[in-house]
């Protein structure tokens, strides 16, 4: 019995005291804090080995905010991309209802763009988050619609710009999603047959949505661009007239008035060279028709010459 009471002091004795998963987790964030992500990585491993065999609450907590942790060491302070899409798989996997795991999604999907260049993984990452009515909604679905645009899908990402614009009506982001919906419309009339139809319907809704924005977003930066667009469209129409009238009117606001400089020049450029020299011209208005040569006149002769030969 003595002997037990001794070992039972000594397992409840400060220097023998087993340490938590919360004790690991805290040295695994005062490393971090320190720069010390080696560490870090080790405490945030012993914090996950103290929870293996716990399933209650508050252990899934901690394993959601571990793992969260260990991602982040991997991504922020390591720049190991590779480790980091491993640890927040392993996160959403283990911890799919978790505030951690929502976060995982939105980083997951920018690393799997930038550095996997894997579009498609991005979307569902984006799409999955989107399910749990995040506060970023917006931003999100926002994301979604660009990267459809990137990968091509324009009329994906139409789709998703007017889901965005119903779904999102008060939010910073309706603005972009009418730009970018607008310039959808605009590639769905590049990728068009020409001369079909629908080149001229695409056309004819880019420069509606385009329309759209400058009217309920008059003092958005995008404003200008969208005019300068309309423009654009005018002009591939074979309107040069009328996409030079508004980009005059773009001049007022554009950032950049070079380039709208630029495409006016070059509009006029294009009127001049299908317009005939003389038209418009009084002197040639009013002039007296010439007579008509005569064969001899026609090859350089005079009429003179032409009168002679003809016994005229």
């Amino acid at each position: 019995m003595r002997y037990l009471v001794l070992a039972l002091a000594l397992a409840l004795a400060p220097g023998c005291r087993r340490e938590s998963a919360t004790d690991h987790m805290q040295r695994a964030r005062d490393a971090t804090f320190e720069k010390r992500p080696d560490e870090a990585l080790v405490e945030y491993r012993k914090a996950l080995d103290a929870l293996r065999v716990d399933d209650s609450p508050q252990a899934v907590v901690l394993r959601a905010r571990a793992l969260k942790g260990a991602a982040d060491v991997y991504w922020l302070e390591l720049r190991k991309v590779k480790e980091a899409v491993s640890v927040y798989k392993e996160l959403i996997t283990q911890c799919p209802e978790s505030p951690e795991a929502l976060e995982a999604r939105v980083v997951l999907a920018e690393l799997l763009r930038v550095y996997f260049r894997d579009l498609r993984g991005a979307i569902d990452q984006l799409t999955a988050a989107l399910a749990r009515n995040p506060p970023q909604g917006a931003e999100l679905h926002y994301q979604v619609a660009k990267l459809y645009f990137e990968l091509q899908d324009y009329q994906q990402c139409v789709l998703e710009t007017r889901k965005l614009v119903e779904r999102f009506a008060t939010s910073a982001f309706v603005d972009d999603s009418i730009y970018l919906q607008a310039q959808a419309l605009h590639m769905q009339a590049v990728q068009s047959v020409p001369g079909t139809p629908e080149v001229q319907r695409f056309r004819q809704e880019a420069s509606r949505t385009y329309a759209d924005l400058m009217t309920r977003f008059p003092d958005s930066e995008l404003a200008p661009h969208a005019s300068f667009e309309m423009g654009k469209l005018k002009a591939e129409s074979g309107d040069n007239e009328k996409a030079i009238e508004t980009w005059v009117q773009t001049l007022k606001t554009h950032p950049e008035p070079s380039l709208v400089q630029d495409a006016i020049a070059r509009a006029r450029k294009r009127i001049a060279a299908t317009t005939p020299e003389d038209i418009g011209s009084r002197q040639t208005a009013f002039a007296r028709p010439k007579p008509a040569r005569n064969s001899v006149e026609a090859v350089g002769g005079s009429a003179e010459e032409a009168a002679r030969d003809h016994g005229d």
